[in-house]
């Protein structure tokens, strides 16, 4: 286990445009979409923030709270989008740690439930996420699992 660095990007503004390309480098979401949700959470437009974890000044792990991650449910909000963490640093409990910062910080804002979608089966569970239904993602042609977490 590293010595990371785990922080709201409203602790770190500066690694905006940093963590706008990371975040589109692993999804593939144009970075501009990441930079308007990220500015309108560091000026103060939303609750719904940003997360990563650093090794040094390298971003290894991130995550974002967004009103829908692009599937059916429009009711079924804030999502947790884009939980990513670097291959070579998997397995230390990183996303874990950040699925658990976004739990806390949420419910400190009052906003609970929170959900997600995910292909993964077995994972969120580890980290109090309980499986909720099945949801049609936008424009994918299989059902994905979403996920609930009550705080």
């Amino acid at each position: 286990m590293g010595n990371y660095r785990y922080l709201k990007l409203t602790e770190g503004p500066a690694l905006k445009d940093e963590a706008a390309t990371w975040f589109h480098n692993k999804w593939g979401v144009p970075r501009e979409a990441y930079l308007e949700c990220m500015d309108a959470y560091l000026n103060h437009e939303t609750e719904y923030g940003w997360y990563l974890c650093l090794d040094g000044r390298k971003i290894i792990g991130g995550m974002g709270v967004i009103e829908n991650d692009f599937h059916d449910r429009k009711d079924l909000a804030p999502n947790v989008c884009a939980v990513y963490t670097e291959e070579d640093y998997r397995g230390q409990g990183i996303a874990g740690k950040l699925l658990n910062i976004v739990v806390t910080d949420m419910k400190e804002k009052g906003i609970s439930p929170i959900y997600l979608i995910t292909d993964h089966i077995g994972f969120y569970e580890r980290y109090g996420w309980k499986f909720l239904c099945m949801v049609q993602g936008d424009g994918e042609p299989h059902l994905s699992r979403m996920y609930i977490h009550r705080g």
